[in-house]
């Protein structure tokens, strides 16, 4: 599909959808929709995140399940979670039997076992001016049209410094390391706007057959995954406006691009983009200047890709339960 073609018809804007009207139809088209948010230590900004979920996207119909996954906070994340109701879970106790590794992608993969939607959506948790169009906007395109497979949110992303912002200087991961490699390799993806914005949905019947990485390479991976399996055609992106969220130090974009690097380049040379021809280095040598000297600490990041859900047995025989207690309900 050319790509000046797919911007035109596979990118949206939040205000082309309306609620009422996405409930009408994803009543009649028999979809479920869950909602995962992936936590660490969000006290800050959970409580109202989930507040706004509850009223305006659970009590109108459009979510029928919200499910946070939880990656050992140690602040009263949970606490407030269970507050409003809604189901709190740490992944090391989701398939037990298939270990735990740190990182944000592992919550992802195992939220797909503990959800039960139609249409998988992920939303992060540090967002300071959380609203509905977040989720409904990314819902949109999966809910009224049937080629659309995965939907990402994109907006403008102010970087905040101190008690002020500058404009447009957000999103230092994607602009430095992202898209020069995307416009390198993936021409095809360079006009998406938020290659690894982290509010995206996608349909169950899709993102079970795909191999999720544990840390931060989720989002690049299962991009390149969705494009190379079912084409740019089957991907979206909708304008949600502005997005305000909790920034972190260059210390830590450093050692997240290690890990996105990572990812990235064992999925360019699966498909055959490159061949490396050595093994990656997993040690990363992260530089801190203290007390008028620079230090230097080796830490150990490595992504590692857990399998399609769809080959996990415990998942299996979890699917085929609930298709025959549907079938019982009819």
């Amino acid at each position: 599909m050319d790509t000046i073609k797919w911007y035109k018809t596979n990118t949206f804007h939040y205000s082309q959808f309306d609620i009422e009207d996405l409930v009408k139809t994803k009543i009649n088209k028999n979809l479920k929709i869950s909602l995962c948010f992936p936590t660490l230590n969000e006290a800050k900004t959970i409580g109202n995140i989930l507040k706004i979920v509850q009223k305006n996207l659970v009590d109108i119909g459009l979510v029928d399940e919200v499910i946070v996954i939880d990656s050992d906070s140690t602040d009263l994340t949970q606490s407030i979670v269970d507050f409003y109701g809604f189901k709190f879970i740490k992944h090391k106790n989701i398939l037990k039997n298939y270990g735990t590794h740190k990182g944000k992608g592992e919550a992802l993969w195992k939220s797909i076992y503990e959800t039960s939607g139609d249409i998988i959506a992920w939303c992060d948790a540090d967002i300071e001016n959380f609203n509905a169009r977040f989720i409904f906007g990314i819902l949109g395109p999966l809910i009224k049209f049937e080629k659309i497979n995965f939907v990402k949110a994109y907006y403008r992303r102010p970087l905040k410094v101190h008690h002020s912002y500058i404009k447009e200087e957000g999103g230092r991961v994607t602009e430095i390391l992202v898209r020069p490699m995307l416009n390198l390799f993936y021409p095809q993806l360079s006009m998406l706007f938020p290659p690894l914005a982290g509010e995206y949905a996608g349909r169950r019947s899709i993102l079970e057959k795909l191999p999720f990485f544990t840390g931060y390479g989720v989002e690049i991976g299962l991009l390149i995954d969705i494009f190379e399996n079912f084409g740019l055609e089957s991907i979206a992106q909708v304008d949600v406006l502005r997005r305000i969220h909790r920034n972190q130090p260059i210390s830590a974009l450093s050692k997240m691009s290690f890990g996105i690097l990572q990812a990235l380049l064992q999925k360019l040379q699966q498909y055959n983009k490159l061949i490396l021809v050595s093994e990656l280095n997993k040690i990363f040598r992260k530089t801190d200047y203290i007390n008028k000297e620079y230090i230097i600490t080796p830490v150990k990041i490595i992504e590692k890709q857990r399998p399609p859900m769809i080959e996990i047995n415990e998942y299996l025989f979890k699917k085929q339960n609930e298709i025959i207690k549907q079938a019982e309900n009819l």
